[in-house]
């Protein structure tokens, strides 16, 4: 049985990722402060990623899946600490990509500073950057909105509690913008792949092919409610993110590099049904921000 090293396991896409190659038959081991419930079944290394001293000195794991590394000094940390690396697979972020790049974006592509995502976008890139000069046969994973089972920030579940308050949906301008999405179980997919080929590319966009705008991700999510739909679209408002769960900012990631390890991505409204039927018992779970108490006050 082959030995797993999951940095995070407590929240969405860790946690998401623990769970799934547990249920795979691996021996998964999770990284994290012990401040959440922990996935039953996987071994807890109760430490802070950067402050292990010889906690991981005793192990040998055969598989590394870094979740959670934001910056330079996460991933260097956790590179003194193991004894070995073999397979080490880093999730990183589409933020690396300057919007001022030709779309779609593409690996070969320069990667800096983004003004959208800010200090989050560079400290991903410097990370990124120290994992290639001290781990070279590691991979990286660059996604954009990842969305699923375990989803905790309050982007596809905003949409749903509005479907289920039976509210009409405030959408920003024509609507036209456009999403790439990708669901978590399709990245666990793809870290298979990598794990089964170890093929010569060591970074892959992810996502999937096809982009949906913001009038169709709303209709997806009122649909997986069983809801109808009224919208209302809203011109001439400064800043779309006081009333509306994703930034104004449409950009777009080649994944072709990607097809070839997973040709098939898992169908929209499959995935937000998922989505649906874990929040509506996990309510709780979801970072809610207060995008309707504004809509009442203001619209």
């Amino acid at each position: 049985m082959e030995r797993v090293l999951v940095t995070g396991g407590t929240v969405f896409v860790s946690r998401f990722i623990a769970q799934y190659f547990k249920d795979k038959g691996y021996e998964v081991y999770v990284l994290n402060r012990n401040t959440r419930k922990q996935i039953e079944g996987v071994h807890l290394i109760c430490a802070n990623r950067n402050d292990l001293n010889n906690q991981l000195k005793s192990y040998n794991f055969d598989k590394i899946i870094d979740v959670c590394a934001y910056n330079q000094k996460d991933i260097k940390n956790l590179l003194d600490a193991l004894n070995e690396v073999k397979d080490y697979i880093f999730i990183s972020s589409s933020a690396v990509y300057p919007e001022t790049n030709i779309q779609p974006f593409h690996e070969e592509q320069e990667i800096g500073e983004n003004s959208i995502w800010g200090k989050y976008g560079i400290d991903k890139v410097q990370a990124e950057q120290y994992l290639q000069s001290h781990c070279p046969q590691a991979y990286i994973l660059r996604p954009p909105y990842l969305y699923g089972p375990m989803q905790n920030l309050y982007r596809e579940p905003f949409v749903f509690d509005c479907a289920l308050n039976k509210r009409p949906f405030y959408i920003p301008k024509d609507g036209k913008m456009k999403f790439q999405f990708f669901h978590v179980e399709d990245l666990c997919k793809v870290i298979e792949a990598i794990w089964e080929t170890h093929p010569q590319e060591h970074i892959f966009n992810v996502g999937n092919e096809e982009p949906i705008d913001i009038n169709t991700f709303v209709e997806i999510c009122y649909r997986v409610v069983n809801q109808p739909l009224k919208t209302i679209h809203v011109y001439n408002h400064e800043n779309q993110r006081d009333y509306f769960s994703f930034h104004e900012y449409e950009y777009i990631l080649d994944i072709t590099k990607q097809k070839m390890l997973l040709p098939k991505t898992k169908d929209l409204e499959k995935g937000f049904k998922e989505s649906f039927q874990w929040y509506i018992q996990h309510e709780n779970d979801v970072k809610k921000k207060d995008y309707i108490q504004y809509i009442d006050k203001h619209f």
